[in-house]
């Protein structure tokens, strides 16, 4: 760029007379004087301050060439050349302006010339743009090659700044596009965050129903399927939440390579899962999900440490013609995985019509089972135990009855699962024990047994609950039999057998129910601190009829002789069982044949007997017919 006092001009000419003219012409002492200070006095143009020049001449096309080269290498290029078009020997002035233009595309040329015989439009062919190209004819005078080189000059510095500031645009662009890049890729990150589960990278609950408000809205039927970790607490209980994350991580990329093709696998949160896919029918959604079951049904290892893998998965599969609302599809394919972990876990369950009904009796049971308390709508019935020897009454079993004022006698099969599922379950067994010891006043000795479900045995500070009860109601602990189911246990087999050893150290009775149903080791039955095994009523049941239920029982009793410990025979019905019983060494016997359950006031009255007699001594009239529980 020249300054404002200095100008650097290129003058091409072969003949010495006119390379003199130019120097007279651009001779100057600062601006102030000389051919270029006489040539814009009094002129307009004159209103730019005249710059000092520095002439380069040159009498052949090549010389020039180079010295343009020059120029740019050494950073200050030449603003104007003037070109005369004739200049023997060598090339000439066209070609000397094309190679110019070649090497500089922002330097202005001026074309000088005498003849007419190379039209503009040739020289623009090879040495254009033309607004950088310009024409001069000789002869020229002083002030028409000033104003020429004045105004090219200034129109060079122009554009060279408005190549910088198209430079600088052109930066900012650049930038801006680069911004505007990031913050697509970080909107894209945003919604891939907001869309997809942080843990495993699955879509999310919301992409879930984002994807099948889509889906329904196609023909064809479609199948949502709800899974579930089996005992995941357990998991995480025992070897931590981080070894839990690992097992989430690692069912979620089985059942991305188990689903069916196209089919989406969601994280909805916790351990469950959700897939939607396409199907034919019913029965082969149903398939799909028991060969998902299956390829979970898997052993891992998880931070070092070994874990059986499963899942229970509920599938929901809509028509054109049936259900498309996509909550409701979710809510039926929930009910169905319930049914399948309620079955026994590990398996797959097609949603049917009597599942939703059955939700809808659970609701209406739930809501009524949070007022029986209050309405009296709850009783207790008490069933004796007896020894098997002499068939003298050793105690009694707590059995809860419910009878609804809207609908009447509810099972307990019924009823304790709902309440078990919700913190009923606390209220409920703070009043059943609560009336159980209450009765012991009635009694001369025997003791009474209480079944605690698995969620209020896991409560805090269970042992302490239990000893609180008994001292309020001056009762002695061995008078209290706690009887607990084998789940109970065995989801948290270390703090449960703490437990047990703390309940046993104060005092109290322990009783496993239902030996025998569960998934117990008989092996690991010697490390819990129990006073007697339950035998469940289904192997008594089948004692007269099944070899396989007559080697069950006598295993039971023979382990429980080998452990020190009673075994209490439930769902005795007739004195064939009782012979066997009796032949097999069962200490204890309960059920039918002795008494159907009684009320309290009867329990007193056979308490202070002591005897059953024959057998049953309490007569069926005074006694509710039904389970015993």
């Amino acid at each position: 760029m020249t300054g404002s006092t200095s100008m650097r001009l290129l003058i091409v000419d072969d003949d010495p007379s006119v390379q003199e003219i130019y120097r007279r012409s651009f001779e100057t002492d600062g601006g102030t004087t000389g051919a270029p200070a006489e040539a814009f006095r009094g002129s307009r143009t004159g209103k730019w301050p005249i710059p000092a020049f520095d002439c380069t001449f040159h009498d052949q096309g090549l010389d020039a060439i180079q010295a343009v080269e020059a120029a740019l290498g050494e950073g200050r290029p030449y603003p104007v050349a003037f070109i005369d078009v004739r200049m023997p020997p060598g090339i000439d002035g066209k070609e000397t302006a094309r190679r110019i233009r070649t090497i500089d595309p922002d330097i202005h040329l001026v074309i000088v010339t005498g003849y007419s015989d190379v039209s503009p439009a040739e020289i623009i062919e090879v040495a254009g743009p033309p607004d950088k190209l310009f024409y001069l004819a000789k002869p020229f005078e002083a002030a028409e090659v000033v104003q020429t080189a004045i105004a090219l000059g200034k129109r060079w510095d122009v554009d060279r700044e408005l190549a910088d500031v198209r430079a600088d645009l052109a930066r900012h662009i650049a930038l801006l596009e680069q911004q505007a890049a990031a913050l697509a890729a970080n909107e894209q990150r945003a919604i891939h965050v907001a869309s997809h589960d942080a843990l495993t990278d699955a879509p999310n609950r919301l992409a879930f129903q984002h994807a099948l408000n889509e889906r329904v809205r196609r023909l064809g039927p479609v199948a949502v399927a709800m899974v579930d970790l089996d005992r995941f607490k357990l998991v995480n209980d025992t070897l931590g939440h981080l070894a839990g994350d690992e097992m989430i991580r690692a069912v979620c990329a089985i059942l991305q390579q188990a689903v069916p093709q196209n089919a989406l696998v969601a994280r909805l949160g916790g351990d469950e899962f959700g897939l939607l896919f396409d199907t034919v029918a019913p029965e082969a959604a149903l398939m799909a999900c028991e060969r998902i079951v299956a390829a979970c049904d898997v052993s891992l290892r998880v931070m070092g440490d070994p874990v059986h893998g499963s899942v229970s998965a509920g599938v929901m599969v809509s028509h054109e013609t049936g259900v498309r609302d996509p909550v409701d599809l979710m809510r039926r394919a929930d009910l169905a995985l319930n049914e399948a972990k309620r079955s026994g876990r590990n398996a797959a369950r097609l949603f049917d019509e009597s599942l939703d009904e059955g939700i809808r009796l659970r609701r209406q049971i739930e809501s009524n089972l949070s007022q029986a308390i209050a309405r009296d709508e709850l009783s207790m019935l008490f069933q004796p135990i007896v020894a098997t020897d002499t068939f003298e009454v050793v105690g009694f079993e707590a059995l809860l009855r419910w009878h609804a004022v809207a609908v009447g006698p509810i099972s307990p099969a019924a009823f304790i699962p709902i309440a078990e599922e919700s913190n009923l379950i606390h209220e409920l067994g703070d009043w059943v024990l609560a009336r159980s010891l209450a009765v012991l006043k009635d009694w001369p000795g025997q003791y009474v047994s209480v079944n605690f479900s698995p969620r209020q045995f896991r409560r805090h500070n269970f042992v302490g609950y239990v000893m609180e009860q008994v001292q309020r109601a001056n009762v002695a602990p061995s008078r209290l039999q706690i009887e607990i189911t084998e789940t109970a246990i065995f989801d948290d087999a270390e703090r449960a057998a703490d437990t047990m050893y703390r309940l046993r150290q104060m005092g109290f009775r322990i009783a496993l129910d239902d030996f025998g149903t569960g998934y117990s080791s008989l092996y690991n039955i010697r490390k819990f601190a129990l006073d007697s095994l339950k035998i469940d009523r289904s192997f008594i049941d089948g004692m007269m009829r099944e070899r396989e239920s007559v080697a069950i029982v006598h295993s039971i009793i023979h382990l429980g002789q080998a452990l020190g410990l009673g075994v209490i025979a439930e769902g005795v019905e007739t004195d064939g069982q009782v012979a066997m019983l009796r032949a097999a060494g069962a200490s204890h016997l309960q059920g039918y044949l002795f008494a159907v359950p009684i009320t309290a006031e009867h329990a007193a009255a056979l308490a202070k007997s002591g005897i059953t007699g024959v057998y049953a001594a309490v007569p069926s009239t005074v006694a509710e017919s039904g389970a015993t529980g």
